[in-house]
């Protein structure tokens, strides 16, 4: 079975509330297998005119994994906290490749 990742793309406008959304989601992440791949820190556009202005990619052992945590409680109260922080707050998921061992 193939990984999952979730690649979410925001704008903080409340740093404060940011962090309460950041404080408790980690547990629920965890909770559900997913790792933190990346959260924020530096990019740069290569190629096309997107300017995500912070990117965060999780990975989860499945696509089921990764849906089950986005509707659990935990994380149904972790995204209640980052009510009115983002200007913009989008999140795919997306199914990896299931590729044999290199």
């Amino acid at each position: 079975m193939p990984a999952a990742y979730l690649i979410v793309e925001s704008k903080v406008t409340d740093p404060e509330a940011f962090k309460r959304y950041m404080a408790a989601a980690p547990e629920v992440v965890k909770a559900f297998g997913g790792d933190y791949l990346v959260r924020g820190g530096r990019s740069e556009v290569l190629e096309g005119d997107w300017r995500p202005p912070r990117l965060t990619v999780l990975r989860y052992p499945s696509f089921e994994a990764a849906r089950a945590m986005y509707d659990s409680p935990g994380y149904v109260a972790a995204r209640a906290l980052r009510q009115g922080a983002t200007a913009c707050f989008n999140m795919v998921l997306v199914e990896g490749v299931d590729a044999p061992p290199a």
